[in-house]
């Protein structure tokens, strides 16, 4: 590892992001109290990716040794949700888990039945490997609690001006909320995961939760939509790091941010680094329409105009195909008349992104 972006005496090392020529957003954070690593997870990159299959899977490879270099040095890892590009099973990496404290995304309530099982298969393996015993020991009856629709806290959504979209945006809300409340039913009425603790592992969930290590505050969001409001994909926990007065804001998985109200936290956080995911541009016309990559543009903006960050790591969806930088050019135009710097992981250490130097090679040959 070197090069670390410096805040102070916090130092954070970007490990792995897609501009590297593998799916993931993995980092370590150190502080004097904590060094923590971040979504210790790798997959490999989607078959459009002009890559042959041998090494878009060595990428990945590469990528999966990174993370295990980075765990060597941690005490604590978070898991912002359960995809695979976010973490790694247990099964065959226990290295990276254990002797370890473990902030993880809630397995039980805010999640979409895709990471529910993931969830629960992830923390099964952890529980076997490292000490526990049986998984089933986890299980526990459902907790009580009220499940309102995440639209009504999102008030800058409910308020939009969505022109002539209107008509389709309320038909989509609609279907949203049928959906939203197929997923509440789930953590209402089957069984929930305990937090554990082992002689070799620790595991606490992380939504909404606070947490002091020394002089350094590790924050985290209540659940946030992975994309658009009712995305599909589910919901991803986000992370502010403060140390000495410096802070580090991680957005995970928002896609652009795409949700108006999630630009206007980040503005407020007023963070020094930003490491934000774009959208997903190479998904442009399938599961992106351009009024939602207009919102992801719009408010990747606007963070860089109100807030008071620095330097941003712009890398994770957005630098799955060649065109990226064309279609955002809004955003780094906005950056460069900001005097912000807007970077990948791949720029941060002086490389082109791996998908222009490919796109380079194609075009030469």
């Amino acid at each position: 590892m070197n090069k670390p972006i410096k805040l102070g005496r916090m130092e954070i090392y970007l490990l792995w992001f897609d501009s590297m020529g593998a799916k993931s957003s993995s980092f370590l954070v150190m502080t004097p109290d904590l060094k923590l690593l971040v979504d210790p997870g790798v997959a490999v990159m989607q078959p459009s990716y002009p890559l042959p299959e041998e090494e878009k899977g060595r990428l990945a490879e590469e990528a999966f040794q990174k993370i295990e270099e980075g765990a060597e040095e941690a005490d604590t890892v978070f898991i912002s949700h359960y995809h695979y590009d976010h973490h790694t099973l247990p099964r065959g990496a226990e290295g990276i888990y254990r002797g370890k404290r473990l902030w993880v995304k809630d397995p039980n309530q805010w999640i979409n039945s895709s990471q529910w099982e993931r969830g629960r298969l992830f923390l099964g393996e952890l529980y076997l490997a490292l000490g526990g015993g049986d998984p089933r020991d986890m299980l526990t009856p459902p907790k009580e609690a009220e499940y309102p629709d995440p639209l009504d806290g999102l008030p800058l959504v409910k308020g939009k001006d969505w022109g002539n979209y209107r008509g389709r945006k309320e038909e989509l809300s609609k279907k949203g909320r049928k959906w939203f409340c197929r997923q509440r039913r789930k953590w209402i009425e089957e069984p929930w995961l305990k937090e554990f603790k082992t002689a070799k592992v620790e595991v606490r969930f992380a939504d909404g939760q606070t947490f002091t290590a020394g002089r350094t505050k590790i924050r985290f969001t209540l659940p946030l939509f992975h994309g658009i409001e009712y995305a599909r994909l589910g919901w991803v926990v986000g992370l502010v790091v403060e140390y000495d007065g410096h802070k580090l804001l991680y957005t995970s998985d928002l896609q652009g941010p795409q949700v108006e109200d999630y630009a206007q936290w980040i503005v407020e956080e007023k963070p020094e680094l930003l490491i934000a995911d774009g959208p997903t541009t190479y998904l442009l016309g399938y599961m992106l329409n351009q009024i939602n990559l207009r919102r992801a543009i719009e408010n990747m903006c606007k963070i860089i105009k109100e807030s008071t960050v620095r330097l941003i790591i712009y890398d994770h969806h957005n630098l799955r195909e060649a065109r990226y930088r064309e279609r955002l050019r809004d955003v780094y135009r906005m950056a460069e008349s900001q005097g912000k710097n807007l970077l990948t992981a791949a720029e941060w250490y002086g490389e082109e992104p791996l998908i222009i130097k490919v796109n380079q090679r194609r075009g030469k040959s």
